[in-house]
């Protein structure tokens, strides 16, 4: 006689599955445990019937997806003594009862956030959303002020908002250095499963599966700033471990690495060329003894931008351990010859 398998683990399996699976779920589970689907019907009603899972659709076009359990906002005025515990408090019962490393990140996350906000956006009212389902939940803060790529741009005389984009990308970057360190968006975007940012039309994005930063353009957000974070409610990551990877003991704890994801620096198709494009990519790394050039997706770049990366900056600061991953072949070429000291 077959083990009969535990109710919780399959809906376990269900509710983890179904993002991925919306309209073959109970074929899929079915599968999964060699029951039949009438079988697995009977708990995919049971989660929808709890609000877990919505249906839609006729029978014979059914779908299903994780239902939002809890959803809540408030708006805030953005005045100069607004306390983001304050707004912390009001936001932590929502996001309900995690384990403590979830709590953490949550409440630094969320303070972090909401005080750049505060400080930075010169805006009148801050807004905040939070959504949770049986998997994750994700928060949202939402400003009306200069925007901050704007503001940073401004703040560093640079040409392009887009450039903003890439030292906020490296760490240690801020507008106002008596407030803040500069580390706060750094941390925050590598302690979530997802981490967003949208304003002035660009958005930029962090995943935690992957080292590489994202530059997108929408043209539906051009005031203010949103930030999204997510995580699953699951996660056992730790904020530790995300500051061990970039500060750890070996640095005496400090701010030692970064990583620069260099496909930042390309517009609209450019070709990583030239040694201006490579000094707006070098802009600030002096600050750190261990830097990674992370060169996913950047399918070109030309001798001189190697040669400003990889052998006149590296000469001048020998003290810097440099490193780069994710070169296609040309890429490794071109950063070979000049360490080499090779011209073509």
């Amino acid at each position: 006689m077959a083990e009969r398998v535990p109710s919780d683990s399959i809906r376990r399996f269900i509710i983890r599955s179904v993002h991925d699976h919306p309209r073959d779920i109970v074929r899929l589970a079915a599968e999964q445990f060699n029951m039949t689907e009438r079988a697995i019907r009977t708990h995919v009603n049971r989660l929808c019937s709890d609000g877990i899972l919505i249906a839609t659709g006729a029978t014979t076009d059914r779908a299903h997806r994780l239902g939002v359990l809890q959803e809540w906002s408030k708006q805030y005025s953005a005045i100069a003594n607004l306390s983001e515990d304050v707004a912390w408090a009001d936001a932590a019962p929502i996001i309900g009862s995690l384990p403590e490393n979830l709590l953490s990140i949550w409440n630094g996350g969320f303070t972090e956030m909401f005080n750049n906000a505060v400080d930075h956006s010169a805006g009148t009212h801050i807004s905040v959303e939070i959504r949770r389902t049986a998997i994750n939940t994700e928060l949202a803060i939402y400003d009306d002020g200069v925007g901050i790529f704007k503001k940073i741009q401004l703040a560093l005389n640079l040409d392009d908002e887009r450039h903003a984009i890439l030292q906020l990308a490296k760490g240690k970057l801020t507008t106002d250095p008596k407030k803040h360190s500069g580390l706060g968006i750094f941390f925050t975007s590598r302690m979530f499963d997802s981490f967003d940012i949208l304003s002035g039309g660009l958005f930029f994005t962090h995943e935690s599966s992957s080292q590489t930063d994202w530059l997108l353009q929408r043209d539906n957000f051009t005031n203010g700033t949103g930030v999204w974070m997510k995580i699953d409610n699951e996660s056992t990551r730790t904020p530790q471990e995300i500051y061990d990877q970039y500060a750890g003991p070996e640095h005496d704890f400090a701010f030692a690495k970064t990583v620069v994801p260099v496909r930042l620096a390309q517009y609209s198709g450019d070709r990583l060329v030239s040694r201006s494009q490579a000094k707006m990519v070098l802009a600030g790394l002096e600050k750190f003894a261990i830097v990674c050039f992370n060169f996913k997706d950047v399918e070109t770049i030309g001798q001189s931008f190697a040669d400003e990366i990889f052998r006149v900056f590296a000469n001048e600061h020998p003290e810097i351990q440099i490193e780069n991953t994710g070169a296609n072949p040309q890429v490794e070429q071109m950063i070979r010859l000049a360490q080499s000291g090779k011209e073509l």
